[in-house]
């Protein structure tokens, strides 16, 4: 199942992407326009374990708006 976490920059979406490879998920990203049009965020897009993404996205201070 592909998940979705929308975080607000390039930099947290980067290094969870990273922090994600590391452990073996194919994860990537994309842009996504914000809904509230307050500005662009964000996906990391995988497919894999979410609670266990979340967790280690939160271990690493990576921060987390949305999760689709």
């Amino acid at each position: 199942m592909e998940h979705k976490i929308i975080t607000g920059s390039i930099t947290h979406a980067t290094r969870g992407r990273d922090i994600l490879r590391t452990k073996g998920y194919k994860a990537n990203i994309e842009r996504k326009v914000s809904e509230n049009k307050s500005g662009c965020g964000y996906a990391v897009v995988f497919d894999g374990d979410l609670e266990k993404a979340l967790d280690l996205f939160r271990k690493a201070d990576v921060k987390i708006l949305k999760v689709i």
